[in-house]
């Protein structure tokens, strides 16, 4: 059983069907217009677009690693601004080959009720650190479209 309503799930499950390659498990997780800020990592501005334009990046870069692990906990949910915020630890691991890159940090994940159940509308990424090779998301991104690695079977 699928616990869609609850608010701290969504992330996991957001962030497990990534790691899985499982677009349509990250389509679902996504309210349909999603604020990102990843400014802390790659610099550039903040900006709103919709999920399923988020999905196709995403697609454009994380097939292209061998394997990538998104380690979060514990998560809390807080109320703020009428709506729920999701905010927990993040540690990325991306593997290509024998190099890694490391992310480190904090989300902060603001959600959106649906009839669905709660769907991610935001995503900040506060950084603490990377490690490893910050030339891998640029491999990355050219060998995604030709990439052995393949969505798991659900």
């Amino acid at each position: 059983m699928v616990a869609h309503d609850d608010p701290a799930a969504v992330l996991t499950r957001l962030l497990h069907a990534i790691d899985d390659l499982d677009w349509d498990g990250v389509r679902a997780c996504l309210a349909d217009q999603v604020r990102t800020d990843y400014t802390e990592l790659f610099g550039g501005e903040p900006e709103t677009l919709p999920a399923d334009d988020l999905v196709e990046r995403w697609k454009g870069l994380v097939p292209g690693f061998d394997a990538t692990q998104h380690m979060t906990g514990p998560c809390l949910v807080e109320e703020r601004d009428g709506g729920l915020v999701v905010q927990t630890h993040v540690r990325a691991y991306h593997r290509l080959g024998d190099e890694v890159w490391g992310v480190h940090g904090h989300y902060v994940v603001p959600l959106e009720r649906t009839d669905a159940g709660w769907r991610i509308a935001g995503i900040t990424l506060r950084m603490f650190y990377q490690e490893g090779d910050k030339d891998l998301p640029g491999r990355a991104a050219e060998r995604a479209g030709r990439s052995p690695r393949v969505a798991r079977a659900s």
